[in-house]
C-alpha cells in the first residue's frame, strides 16, 4: 500500500509536515487544559467536571472534522466516519480520556488525539472509506476514582455491567451510580454500550517505559500484554522484647520476610530477562522500634508474557518460601488477589504495521507491554493491535511524562496508513 499521494511519508528526516506537526502539538496542549494542575499535571477522573468538559470538547472537535459524534450510556464518546459499506463491521481506534491524579498529558489522551487526527486526515485526502471507522474516547481505564478499571472498554465488550458498579464509592463517599447520573449517563438516554459490530481495535499509546528511547527505536509493535499475578504474603512469627530475647531464640517475622524478598528478586533475575517481580508494600506489627516483629506482610507483583513461565516461577518460589519460613520457625500465608493471563495481540494486524514500517525504513521493535491497557480487554473480543511511541526516560503517570512531537507524529503517520489499509 502506498499513501504517498496524500503527502504522508513515515520517514520524515528530510521532509516534515508542519501542518500535522503543529496540529499534534496544539491538540496535546488543548486536551491537557481540561484538568490541568498548577504544576502542569493533569487530573481528570471519571465523571468529574473536567472529564465532562473534555468529552464535550472532543465531541465538538469530532463534529468539526465531519464525523458523526455520539455517546453511549456509560459515557464512551465515538466519532464515526460511515463507510460506503454501511453494514460492514466497524474499525475502532482510540484510547482512554481519564487520568490518574496529577498525571501526564499523553497517557490515554495521545491515542484519542491520534485517532481523531488520523481519521480527519484520511477523510480530507481520500474521502469516505469502504468500511466504517470510529474514533473512541473511552470513558475510563485507570481506576483512579473508583475501585474499578477498564469501565469503558469493559462495557463495550460486555465484561462489565451496571451491576458491577452498584456498590462502589469514591474516597469522598460519592457512589459510582450517583456520579454517572450527575454526568448525564446511566439513565438510558444514550445507546447501550455493548457492541457486536467491531471488526478490530487499534490503540496507539506512549510506551510508559524507556526501552524504545534507550534503543533509539521509533515504534513498538506489541505482541503480548503481560500476565500479572499479585499476592499479599504474610509471615507470622512472635513478638518479644528486643533487649532480652537472644538471637537464637527469636521468631522474627521481619527477618524471615527479608529473606523471602531477597530470594524472590534473585530468582526473578535468574529466570528470564522478561520476568519482573516487585515488592512495593511492606507492613510490620507491632511496628515498634524495640519489639521483635511478630507479623510482616508484603506485596508481590509478578509479570511475564508467557503463562507457563509465570506459573512455573510462582510454583517454584512458593515451595522455597515454605522451606525458608520453616527454617525461621514462622508461619506463612499467601493470598493471590489478581491473576490476569497474558494477552496476545493480533498477528495479522501486526503484520500490516510491520510491512508499512519496513517499506518506510522506520525503526521498530516487537515487544511486550509490561503495563495493562484497554487493548487487553478488546483482544479476546476482536482482533486488536497495540502500538507504542517512545516515552522520555520511561516516566509516566506524572507531570514529567513527555514524548517528542516528532515521535508522536510518526505514530500517527503509521496509524493513518494502517487505517487506510484496513478501511480503504
Amino acid at each position: 500500500m502506498d499513501v504517498r499521494a496524500g503527502g504522508i511519508n513515515l520517514n520524515r528526516s528530510e521532509k516534515k509536515s508542519p501542518a500535522l506537526f503543529e496540529q499534534i502539538e496544539e491538540m496535546v496542549e488543548w486536551l491537557a487544559s481540561f484538568g490541568k494542575n498548577e504544576n502542569n499535571g493533569v487530573t481528570r477522573p471519571l465523571y468529574s467536571q473536567d472529564w465532562q468538559f473534555a468529552q464535550q470538547a472532543l465531541k465538538e472537535r469530532m463534529e468539526e472534522a465531519g464525523l458523526h459524534a455520539y455517546y453511549d450510556d456509560v459515557g464512551n464518546l465515538f466519532g464515526r466516519l460511515t463507510g460506503k459499506q454501511e453494514k460492514a463491521p466497524t474499525i475502532l481506534t482510540g484510547s482512554h480520556i481519564d487520568t490518574v491524579v496529577n498525571g501526564g498529558k499523553y497517557d490515554g489522551a495521545y491515542g484519542v488525539i491520534a485517532g481523531l487526527i488520523a481519521v480527519q486526515y484520511l477523510y480530507e485526502h481520500f474521502g469516505l472509506p469502504e468500511k466504517n471507522i470510529e474514533v473512541v474516547s473511552l470513558c475510563e481505564e485507570e481506576g483512579s476514582r473508583f475501585p474499578m478499571t477498564y469501565w469503558g472498554s469493559g462495557s463495550i465488550t460486555g465484561i462489565k455491567s451496571f451491576e458491577d458498579v452498584q456498590n462502589l464509592k469514591d474516597s469522598s463517599g460519592i457512589s459510582f451510580v450517583e456520579a454517572m447520573r450527575q454526568a448525564g449517563f446511566g439513565q438510558g438516554n444514550y445507546p447501550q454500550p455493548q457492541r457486536n459490530d467491531l471488526d478490530c481495535f487499534i490503540e496507539l499509546h506512549i510506551e510508559q517505559g524507556e526501552v524504545l528511547e534507550r534503543e533509539r527505536t521509533s515504534i513498538g509493535v506489541v505482541s503480548h500484554i503481560v500476565g500479572q499475578r499479585r499476592y499479599n504474603v504474610t509471615v507470622i512469627g512472635e513478638s518479644n522484647h528486643a533487649g532480652t530475647t537472644p538471637m537464637g531464640w527469636r521468631k522474627d517475622a521481619m527477618y524471615a520476610a527479608t529473606e523471602l524478598i531477597q530470594v524472590l528478586i534473585q530468582k526473578a533475575k535468574e529466570t528470564s530477562p522478561d520476568l519482573v517481580a516487585t515488592v512495593g508494600q511492606i507492613a510490620l506489627e507491632p511496628n515498634v522500634s524495640n519489639v521483635i516483629p511478630g507479623k510482616a506482610t508484603f506485596s508481590m507483583d509478578i509479570r511475564h508474557s508467557d503463562e507457563k513461565i509465570l506459573f512455573q516461577f510462582c510454583d517454584d518460589i512458593f515451595k522455597e518460601f515454605g522451606l525458608i519460613a520453616n527454617r525461621h520457625d514462622t508461619q506463612l500465608s499467601i493470598h493471590n488477589w489478581m491473576n490476569e493471563k497474558p494477552i496476545e495481540m493480533s498477528e495479522e494486524l501486526n503484520r500490516i504495521s510491520e510491512s508499512i514500517l519496513k517499506n518506510e525504513s522506520v525503526s521498530y521493535k516487537k515487544m511486550t507491554s509490561g503495563a495493562g491497557h484497554d487493548s487487553q480487554i478488546f483482544a479476546p473480543f476482536c482482533p486488536t493491535a497495540l502500538l507504542f511511541v517512545p516515552s522520555h526516560k520511561g516516566i509516566s503517570h506524572s507531570p514529567y511524562e513527555f514524548t517528542r512531537t516528532e515521535d508522536l507524529e510518526k505514530g500517527i503517520q503509521l496509524l493513518i496508513k494502517v487505517l487506510y489499509d484496513l478501511a480503504y
